[in-house]
């Protein structure tokens, strides 16, 4: 019996990695937490039982408290409650499905503990990821890569250890907005940017993704999970969602991971490695897929992809900058505070503004971030 924590339980990631549980009977949870969502989470702590659950406000946990009192679960709150929740003793790995870098902290309390990361929080390596790899490293930990991008890398990789990597080739749907100029997208909508044409997610990684912004915090972790320098990192447009991703070797060869769109197939593999488990879902039809077609990534127009390559070429605080804007403005977008082209503007301001910090600590790093929420909240 495997035993699993969630972080980010009721979210896009959270819910799928919930439906593998599901589909393997010698998966067990032992803990849950979740934002504010607690009529979801009663659900899953009454089917999972988990030994320990959290969720972020104080109050909404109270409420829960009282909602889940003929169960034998502890409730907790806060920073404290994600931290329990990723140091639980008895699980063995720790889904990082939050968003966002509320992330850090808990993942290196769980790296600390010992335990695998299966890691869909994006951010913690952006913006921490001199901390969090020489730390896994010295714990023997497993970094196991859940997003779709990194996860084809990883597949990849797999049995080529040893051997010299040329480029990896991270692809991209490109988005709904795939080929419109800046002056096309001017008058964008929050209901237009949260329309993928291929994945289903949560809404600030389908704006990230219509943004291109995604792709851009893909490229940084991939710096740091594949230890290549930035500039190895290519993106790929392949529109279709049928390659994942590639990566060529010293002598030219390319491989690439195949499937169809689904979010449980990384979650699974996290969760198994290396053994491959059946997953129920569609398969890729090659008599239905008459081409694969390719094109280079448009910085021109999608300016937030260009300014992740700066960020990451940089390095110390910055990508912690770039990240705390777009969270900010993402944000403010879908609450209608914004338009949509001020998403990438106030990335670019804050990136400009900012003072760069080398090697930062986490303290500096969540320093850095609230001084970019104080600077935008002054002017938007």
């Amino acid at each position: 019996m495997k035993k699993i924590a969630i972080l980010g339980s009721t979210g896009s990631i959270g819910t799928q990695t919930l439906e593998v549980v599901r589909n393997n009977k010698d998966l067990q949870v032992t803990a849950l937490s979740a934002g504010g969502n607690i009529d979801l989470l009663e659900q899953q702590i009454r089917e999972f039982q988990p030994k320990i659950a959290a969720v972020w406000q104080e109050e909404k946990a109270a409420e829960l408290k009282i909602r889940t009192k003929d169960l034998n679960v502890k409730i907790y709150s806060g920073m404290d409650g994600l931290l329990e929740t990723a140091t639980e003793p008895e699980s063995q790995i720790l889904v990082t499905a939050v968003v966002g870098m509320i992330g850090i902290r808990p993942t290196i309390a769980a790296i600390k503990a010992g335990k695998d990361i299966a890691l869909a929080n994006k951010e913690t390596l952006v913006t921490a990821g001199h901390i969090i790899i020489p730390l896994a490293e010295e714990k023997k930990v497993r970094l196991l890569p859940v997003d779709s991008e990194h996860s084809a890398v990883f597949q990849c990789l797999g049995l080529e250890k040893g051997n010299k990597i040329s480029r990896l080739l991270l692809t991209a749907s490109g988005g709904p907005f795939r080929g419109m100029t800046r002056a096309q997208m001017k008058n964008i909508q929050v209901e237009d940017a949260l329309k993928h044409p291929n994945w289903e997610m949560g809404q600030k990684i389908t704006i990230d993704s219509s943004t291109m912004v995604n792709k851009g915090l893909e490229v940084m972790e991939a710096k740091w999970l594949f230890h290549v320098p930035i500039d190895q990192v290519e993106v790929v447009v392949q529109p279709q969602s049928v390659i994942h991703s590639m990566v060529e070797f010293e002598d030219g060869a390319v491989m690439a991971q195949l499937g169809t769109p689904d979010m449980k197939l990384p979650i699974q593999y996290a969760l198994y490695y290396p053994e491959r488990r059946y997953l129920p879902g569609e398969r890729l039809n090659f008599s239905m897929l008459k081409e694969l077609r390719f094109e280079e990534p448009d910085f021109e127009n999608f300016p937030g992809l260009s300014m992740a390559y700066q960020a990451g070429r940089i390095g110390g605080s910055l990508p912690t900058v770039y990240n705390a804007a777009n969270e900010l403005a993402v944000s403010k977008f879908l609450h209608g505070k914004i338009n949509y082209l001020d998403i990438t503007e106030i990335i670019r301001m804050s990136m400009e503004q900012h003072k760069v910090k080398e090697q930062p600590s986490v303290e500096e790093i969540l320093s850095a971030e609230q001084a970019t929420y104080e600077y935008i909240e002054s002017r938007w």
